[in-house]
């Protein structure tokens, strides 16, 4: 014992000394915001004003020392971001993460998007954006050469490697990736019209056509193949995809101060870091506030005094899925057209961490890389080749060219002339100008197709349906220049074009309530109650679905009270007296997305399957389906297979969905259905890429908190359809207000903190603030930027 307690002293120094080296060494890896810095290759000075939420402001003398800085700055914050994406893009995610990861890298090098990048990256011309882009990643390079790595690089062992243009544009190949749903739903709907028939499409909204029948020579194995390959596409936790998005823009003349105002909420996979990252740009002839993706010099989202926009989805459908022909006399071959046309071969490798590399031998047809090929040959179930036909691997393409243009563009002429080069991922460009003008383009290449030919399906490579002839000219894109109504708008929903637009467009409730409230001729239009719209938690989804199934809910009631005890009947009066909004505090939305996944799985799971029915409920398919089911009595969904008896209507299959979702949510939230509350069952919290570990999960996560909204409503605070309770999965990944009456008075918010460092006071420092609706200032006038600065950084040369 007195042994011990003369070890004890010196125990507890060595346990504080680990402590404070802990702290030092966490505390060094934070990013460096005052003093100075020398910075290779610069020509001038670079100052950097820090505000109290960490945005930096960059004043340099000329643009390529702007961007060199930006590089740096940006990679301050957010080096591990930029890693991950780079390898998620590449497929080299398990050289670090090992090998439950290599399912994932095996999909992306079958997508070709790091082939492509490295062929794209050696066509770049010598343009201002070129030398932007090389300055930029310079300036990411130089401070990963010389400062301490990550925290998740050491956690990891992740090697420093410099970036290179390949690697931005393969994280552009990686956005327009998340865009192309055709990976997911094509299959699908090809097993729906191929195993059950075309009465079973009715839901969907889908056309049978007898002369698009799929490939003969698809199989079972090969839809279960697809199916594979569609789990997979879903992305990496902690990686965020596009999922839509809200923006408007409003003419002076609807406007409380007479000038342009421009709103904007991109609806994105939440994260921990944040996907945007903002900065303040200035050099002679040029200044912006930017909001910007990692490895990207170039603002996606941005605005100054004279000029701003924002970006919604376009979800044109830009992929089709193409089933081969082969036969045995023709090895390596596929027909087209009666010809016989031989298939490439490209290998690579892929590193695995803790095992041998794996390679892979990639195939690709005279209509794109063959998809099924990212799966092992031992687990393959199929044998038909499945071609991958999209837009960003056949387009040219200059999207660094176009946004280096947008973030310039102060005139109508100038913005369409900049929205005309991006061609993939499609996106919706809402633009104004302090000068009073606004409009909106649909900016994507879009590809002929032969008439009649429906690319929701799999399609056959054998003969014409898989052509693409060329391209629409972008004169034919769906766009508006200063409409007579005085509001443009976009949210995801199918838009008015002069050609067949086919997509993977979201429901129009969303779009139809902005449309509502925009073009009320008595609301004059200002920062306020542009912040409540892009805050709203109601549209007439609830009501469609509902006003079919309570009649039988409440019919049901009436002829057998016994059935029903008094609490849930009372449940059900309170369902059917919602008002369609989600705010935390409210029962109802629970009572109603309860209900609306039981009356999913009753009607659809046995058709599907299990595994069918889960791939369905992740994709926009069911939102389109469930009103329409419900509005059909008459639908084949409603059919029991397997059970007996197997016949059932739709007022069973609803009543059981009531009983089985009261006795869903009594078991998961507990017997009082008091605590029923929707911000209890709907939560957010923002994943880190490490935080799928438990232990992890406490350190680099963010939340969980507790979430107004849902799914497809203006504040999309959106979880998939599903049991309760309901993490939120994507929403508005910033919201923005400019009024270009005081556009140095814009207003923004983060959805967690403009730092991916953990440890720094702006890792997390906005969550509360977004989930709660709160907005800050995003400075901009001289005076502002003053008022604000907390620290002074100056890069010498």
């Amino acid at each position: 014992m007195a042994l011990l307690k003369r070890a004890l002293p010196g125990l507890v120094a060595l346990v504080v000394i680990a402590a404070l080296g802990l702290v030092w060494h966490v505390h060094s890896k934070r990013p460096q915001r005052d003093g100075e810095i020398r910075l290779d290759r610069l020509a001038a000075p670079v100052q950097v004003r820090y505000d109290e939420f960490g945005v930096p402001h960059i004043s340099a003398q000329n643009e390529v020392d702007m961007y060199r800085a930006l590089g740096y700055v940006h990679a301050q914050d957010r080096l591990f971001q930029m890693e991950m994406l780079r390898r998620v893009a590449r497929g080299e995610l398990a050289e670090v993460l090992g090998p439950k990861l290599l399912e994932t890298d095996r999909l992306f090098r079958t997508l070709g998007i790091r082939a492509h990048a490295d062929e794209a990256a050696v066509r770049l011309a010598d343009t201002p954006a070129k030398r932007a882009l090389l300055a930029y990643l310079d300036g990411i390079n130089q401070y990963q050469a010389t400062r301490p790595a990550p925290l998740e690089f050491e956690l990891l062992g992740i090697p420093k490697r410099p970036f290179t243009p390949a690697d931005t544009l393969s994280v552009v190949g990686y956005l327009a990736y998340s865009f192309a749903a055709g990976l997911r739903t094509d299959p699908l709907l090809s097993e729906v019209r191929d195993r059950l028939g075309p009465a079973y499409l009715k839901i969907f909204d889908i056309d049978w056509h007898p002369d698009g029948v799929l490939h003969p020579g698809l199989r079972p194995g090969d839809r279960q193949d697809l199916g594979r390959l569609a789990a997979l596409s879903e992305g990496v936790a902690g990686l965020p995809l596009l999922e839509g998005s809200n923006a408007w823009a409003v003419a002076g003349r609807r406007t409380a101060s007479g000038r342009p105002l421009l709103a904007g909420d991109p609806h994105i996979q939440f994260a921990v870091p944040a996907v945007w990252y903002e900065a303040h740009l200035e050099s002679p002839g040029f200044e912006l506030y930017g909001h910007f993706l990692a490895l990207s010099p170039m603002a996606l989202l941005g605005h100054n005094a004279q000029f701003g926009w924002s970006l919604t989805m376009f979800q044109n459908d830009d992929l089709d899925l193409i089933a081969e022909t082969t036969d045995a006399a023709h090895p390596d071959q596929v027909k087209v057209h009666g010809e016989w046309l031989p298939l490439r071969r490209r290998a690579e490798t892929i590193a695995v961490k803790g095992q041998e590399p794996v390679m892979l031998i990639l195939r690709q047809s005279p209509h794109g890389p063959i998809v099924n090929d990212a799966l092992p040959a031992e687990i393959r179930a199929g044998s038909t080749p499945i071609a991958m036909w999209w837009a960003w691997l056949e387009t040219e393409n200059p999207i660094v060219d176009a946004f280096y243009a947008l973030n310039r563009a102060d005139t109508l002429d100038k913005a369409r002339a900049a929205a005309s080069g991006i061609h993939a991922p499609g996106l919706n460009v809402v633009w104004a100008n302090a000068a009073g003008d606004i409009g909106w383009w649909a900016a994507a290449k879009l590809p002929v197709r032969p008439p009649g030919v429906n690319p929701a399906f799999v399609l056959d490579g054998a003969g014409d349906e898989a052509d693409k002839p060329g391209f629409h000219p972008f004169e034919d894109n769906p766009q508006e220049e200063n409409p007579a109504r005085g509001y443009v708008m976009s949210a995801n929903h199918q838009p008015m074009a002069r050609v067949p637009v086919p997509g993977y467009y979201n429901l129009w409730d969303r779009a139809e309530r902005l449309d509502e409230l925009l073009r009320d001729p008595g609301i004059r239009w200002d920062s306020a109650n542009s912040r409540a719209l892009q805050l709203d938690v109601q549209t007439g989804y609830a009501a469609r679905l509902l006003r079919p199934v309570l009649p039988l809910l409440l019919a049901a009631t009436v002829q057998d009270p016994a059935q029903d005890p008094a609490e849930d009947r009372a449940l059900l009066q309170e369902l059917d007296a919602w008002d369609g909004r989600y705010t935390t505090g409210q029962r109802a939305p629970v009572l109603f997305q309860q209900l609306l996944y039981e009356i999913a799985h009753g009607a659809l799971a046995d058709e599907l399957g299990e595994a069918g029915f889960e791939q369905m409920r992740r994709t926009r398919l069911l939102d389109f389906a469930l009103p329409r089911l419900v509005a059909d009595p008459a639908s084949p969904w409603w059919e029991r297979r397997g059970a007996t008896p197997a016949h059932a209507t739709e007022a069973q299959v609803v009543r059981q969905a009531w009983r089985d979702a009261l006795a869903h949510l009594r078991a998961t939230l507990g017997a009082d259905a008091s605590g029923w509350t929707w911000g209890r069952a709907h939560t957010l919290t923002h994943p880190h890429p490490l935080g799928q570990q438990p232990l992890l999960a406490k350190v680099f996560n963010v939340g969980p908190f507790e979430a107004p909204g849902a799914l497809e409503m203006p504040n999309n605070l959106a979880a998939r359809i599903g049991p309760a309770p309901w993490p939120v999965v994507f929403g508005p990944s910033t919201r923005r207000v400019i009024d270009f009456a005081a556009p140095g008075q814009a207003l923004g918010i983060n959805p967690v903190g403009q730092s991916g460092v953990w440890g720094d006071p702006h890792y997390a420092d906005q969550a509360q603030m977004h989930v709660r609706g709160q907005y800050r200032q995003e400075h901009l006038a001289e005076d502002d930027v003053a008022a604000h600065t907390r620290s002074t950084l100056v890069f010498t040369p």
